[in-house]
């Protein structure tokens, strides 16, 4: 995933050789982004369900523009949540733990207009990870519970098309609470 990364970002960089279009996302811009995510990052694997999808919502502001000519860096925040559940069955019983994860963290990206109306980019964060965990099921005494904290990186390419001059519908790829973020993206 980091090589992919790399290489989309290196591609990005190298674009001042294509034609550029008008900027979407320029200097003083405010965007707020609302998301639900798929592929999971944090909880894989034969016995895990999702119990609410990770969900997500953003908020950006373009703090320098005229970067290779068009190009704009912004900086922002996210708040994020999921939910999973772990579940095994045996011998007509159950047992399992309920996760839950509340991620908030710092972001900064980089813009630069690929085609009209569209706005592309890419981006790294820093954030922190609260998981809580009870468990539950059959077995006499499955009544735990506990909570974590850990600090999590976030690397992301993503475009938003926009319908009109302030509504954008966007399409993220990378790894933070999930792997593919689809939504809605409102500039304020």
């Amino acid at each position: 995933m980091k090589k992919i990364f790399t290489i989309l970002l290196v591609s990005m960089l190298s674009i001042p050789l294509m034609q550029a279009q008008e900027s979407t996302f320029d200097l003083g811009d405010n965007v707020v982004s609302l998301g639900i995510g798929f592929g999971s990052s944090l909880y894989t694997g034969t016995y895990y369900s999702s119990g609410v999808p990770p969900i997500s919502i953003s908020f950006e502001h373009g703090i320098v523009d005229e970067i290779l000519e068009k190009g704009v860096i912004g900086i922002g925040g996210a708040l994020g949540y999921t939910s999973y559940k772990y579940r095994y069955d045996y011998f007509g019983g159950t047992w399992g733990w309920n996760y839950s994860t509340l991620y908030f963290g710092a972001l900064g990206s980089f813009h630069y207009p690929l085609l009209d109306k569209l706005d592309t980019y890419a981006g790294i964060g820093l954030g922190y990870r609260i998981l809580t965990t009870k468990e539950y099921g059959d077995i006499p005494g499955t009544e735990y519970s506990g909570a974590s904290g850990g600090f999590q990186f976030a690397a992301y390419i993503g475009g938003r098309y926009y319908f009109t001059d302030n509504i954008a519908a966007f399409l993220q790829l990378g790894y933070s609470i999930a792997y593919v973020n689809l939504g809605i993206s409102i500039k304020l």
